[in-house]
C-alpha cells in the first residue's frame, strides 16, 4: 500500500485522530463515517471503486460536483449539503498535517470551496401552557407512563439533549440535598444541571420503582425500552410523537404536528430568558462553548425583544387627533369622492 493512499489516511483519520487525539463523541464520529459512505458511493458511480480511490482522483472540482450529487440526486437541503463539506474540510485539514505532500489539494478544498447560505431555521419552542398540557398526557398508573413522564420532565427541566438523556445511569443523578443531574454533551464535556423540586420527586419514584439502588445497577441506563436496552435518539422522538397526537386529539391544535425532543430544551432556553435569567447563566446551563450561540434565544423570543425596548425607550407623547367627523372641510372632500 503506498503511503500517500486515500484509504490509510482515511483510516487512520477515523481510528487515531478523531477517537485517539479529539476524543470526538460517538455521534460526531458517526456523522463524518456518513459523509464519507456518501462520499465512496459518489466515486464508485464514476467508476472508482473504494478501493482503488487515491488521492489523485480528487480534485476541488470533483468535490463541488459531489456537493451538487447529494443536492441534486440524493435530495440533501443545504444544511445537509454543508455539514458534509464540514465533514470533508475537516480530513483534509488532517491530511495536510501529516501528508504535507497533498498540501496543494488540501489548500483548495478548505479554502476554495465554501458552504452555501440558507435561511436560518425558526427555533421552534413551547409556552409555559404547552408544556403544562403535554406533561399531563402520560398515564400514570402504567410503568411505562410513568418512565415516559420522567423523560419528558428531564429533557425539559434540564435542557438535556436527546443523546444526553440517552446516555443517563442511576449515578448521573443525585437526588439528595440539592438535586442535580450530570450531562455529557459535545466534545465529552459534562455539566452539572440542577433539577426542581417537582423533578426529582418524579426521579425518585421512577428510580425507587426501577431498583436502580442496587449495587449492580448503577451503570445500567436510566432509561430503556420494553427490551430491557437503552434507548436510542429514535425511541425517545418516538414517545414525544405519541404524546404530542394525544394532546392535540384532547385539544386540536394545541401542539406543534412535528416536535423534536430538542424544543424541549429550546422552551427551557426560552423561559429562562423570559424569567429575566443572565444569558451566561443559560449558557452554562445548555453546555454552549460560547454566549453568541445562546444569544439565539435572545433574538428568537419576541416578548424579550418588546420587554428590552420598553425599559430603555419612552415613546413620546402623542398630540391627540382630532375627530374627523367633525370636520367640514375633509367631510365635504370625501363626498364630492363619489360624485
Amino acid at each position: 500500500m503506498k503511503t500517500n493512499d486515500f484509504s490509510y489516511y482515511l483510516s487512520r483519520y477515523f481510528t487515531t485522530y478523531l477517537v485517539g487525539q479529539r476524543n470526538l463523541s460517538a455521534n460526531t464520529v458517526s456523522a463524518y463515517r456518513d459523509t464519507f459512505s456518501k462520499f465512496l458511493q459518489f466515486y464508485q458511480e464514476q467508476g472508482v471503486t473504494p478501493n482503488k480511490l487515491r488521492f489523485t482522483h480528487i480534485t476541488r472540482d470533483t468535490v463541488e460536483h459531489f456537493l451538487t450529487w447529494l443536492e441534486e440526486d440524493q435530495g440533501c437541503g443545504i444544511a445537509t449539503r454543508n455539514h458534509r463539506l464540514a465533514g470533508i474540510k475537516s480530513f483534509f485539514k488532517y491530511v495536510q498535517i501529516v501528508c504535507p505532500d497533498q498540501l496543494l489539494l488540501c489548500g483548495e478544498i478548505i479554502n476554495g470551496i465554501h458552504s452555501k447560505k440558507s435561511p436560518k431555521p425558526v427555533i421552534q419552542y413551547l409556552d409555559k401552557n404547552g408544556i403544562t398540557l403535554l406533561l399531563a398526557q402520560p398515564n400514570l398508573s402504567t410503568i411505562y407512563g410513568r418512565r415516559d413522564l420522567a423523560i419528558l420532565v428531564l429533557l425539559y427541566d434540564a435542557g438535556a439533549r436527546v443523546q444526553e438523556l440517552c446516555d443517563l445511569t442511576q449515578q448521573n443523578l443525585r437526588l439528595d440535598g440539592l438535586p442535580t443531574v450530570t450531562l455529557t454533551g459535545k466534545g465529552n464535556k459534562s455539566r452539572f444541571v440542577p433539577l426542581s423540586t417537582q423533578t426529582a420527586q418524579i426521579l425518585r419514584k421512577y428510580t425507587k420503582e426501577q431498583r436502580f439502588k442496587l449495587p449492580n445497577h448503577m451503570e445500567q441506563p436510566l432509561f430503556a425500552n420494553r427490551q430491557g436496552r437503552k434507548l436510542t435518539r429514535g425511541g425517545v422522538s418516538w414517545i414525544l410523537d405519541k404524546y404530542v397526537k394525544k394532546a392535540n386529539e384532547s385539544t386540536p391544535l394545541a401542539l406543534p404536528t412535528t416536535l423534536t425532543p430538542h424544543c424541549l430544551r429550546h422552551s427551557k432556553a426560552m423561559h429562562l430568558l423570559e424569567s429575566g435569567s443572565n444569558l451566561i447563566y443559560i449558557r452554562d446551563f445548555l453546555g454552549h462553548e460560547e454566549v453568541n450561540t445562546t444569544q439565539i434565544y435572545a433574538k428568537a423570543n419576541p416578548e424579550v425583544k418588546r420587554a428590552a425596548l420598553e425599559k430603555v425607550y419612552q415613546s413620546p407623547d402623542m398630540p391627540q387627533l382630532s375627530n374627523w367627523n367633525n370636520d367640514p372641510i375633509l367631510l365635504n372632500f370625501l363626498k364630492s369622492l363619489g360624485t
